[in-house]
């Protein structure tokens, strides 16, 4: 009994040091997976052609979601039951934020030496109007203060009525510190008096190096690190029930990590967007303390 009693200590003590060491290993591994410039960190033709294939597609379901005003939230095609958790759920304060995946035609959609990051956030901001929420996400000077410091510098470098083109320079510390220079065509559509919608998409997106030195530079576009190839961000408004629903979609293209390294560090790497998403809505929500007179639909 004593021995079986050791036995068991030694192998507990051990289960103990393995999993005391597990953030030293995470560290150690993003940094050999993407410190340096390893071969196969330049995006080919073939990983941005398929990932704006998976856009395309993607973008096509949106459009039948944006048509149709009973549809337009992703709630609202859910079966009655589950729908009225989640309006429960979104009502009481929670931020819902889940992984989505396009398919084609019932299979995925894949990505070769691309890593697809595609989720979805909404929140219910009450007391507010779609105009309020609208006009605060439209403040690009403002973003900093507000969404920082995922958001350290943002203006408008051009506007034409709904239409704007955006400079942001995004800051992201999750183990190694990412910096990056992105600029932004973002259009918003406002169909009826309850409704509106943006679709963002990053036009040019580069990694920035030695940030805040001398010698601070821009990485090649596209050969980089490959922590962020694309991005895409999809946002959807909803004024009802004594406030507005906030949806948002996140599409990014990273580079895939290996396969030996990617069981310890994809999911570490996917938890990024949702953690961006729930930050996101919390600070919209801050930044818009309830008012009065809004009516109920």
């Amino acid at each position: 009994m004593i021995v079986v009693r050791e036995a068991a200590r030694a192998s507990n003590s051990l289960t103990m040091r393995r999993f005391m060491k597990l953030p030293f290993l995470l560290l150690l591994t993003v940094c050999l997976v993407f410190s340096s410039p390893l071969q196969g960190t330049e995006l080919k033709a073939t990983t941005a052609a398929a990932f704006q294939h998976y856009v395309d597609v993607t973008e096509a379901r949106m459009q039948t979601e944006l048509a149709d005003p009973q549809h337009f939230l992703y709630f609202d095609s859910l079966p009655e039951a589950q729908k009225q958790a989640m309006v429960e759920r979104l009502r009481s304060g929670q931020v819902v934020v889940q992984t989505l995946r396009t398919t084609e035609k019932g299979k995925p959609i894949e990505v070769p030496d691309g890593l697809v990051h595609h989720w979805m956030a909404i929140a219910f901001l009450p007391g507010v109007t779609r105009d309020q929420v609208v006009a605060l996400e439209e403040d690009y000077p403002r973003h900093p203060q507000i969404y920082g410091p995922d958001v350290q510098q943002a203006k408008v470098i051009s506007q034409t009525g709904q239409h704007y083109t955006v400079y942001f320079r995004f800051y992201r510390q999750a183990i190694v510190t990412v910096v990056y220079n992105v600029d932004f065509n973002v259009e918003y559509v406002l169909p009826d008096a309850s409704r509106a919608y943006s679709i963002s998409h990053g036009t040019r997106i580069a990694e920035v190096q030695d940030v805040g030195k001398a010698d601070e530079k821009e990485l090649p576009i596209g050969n980089d690190h490959g922590y962020m190839w694309r991005l895409n961000l999809y946002a959807r408004y909803l004024e009802r029930d004594g406030g507005v629903y906030v949806q948002i979609e996140f599409l990014a293209l990273s580079r895939r990590v290996p396969a030996v390294f990617a069981w310890l560090v994809n999911p570490y790497v996917r938890a990024i967007p949702r953690d961006y998403l729930t930050h996101f809505m919390i600070a919209t929500r801050k930044a818009l303390p309830a008012t009065t007179g809004v009516a109920a639909n």
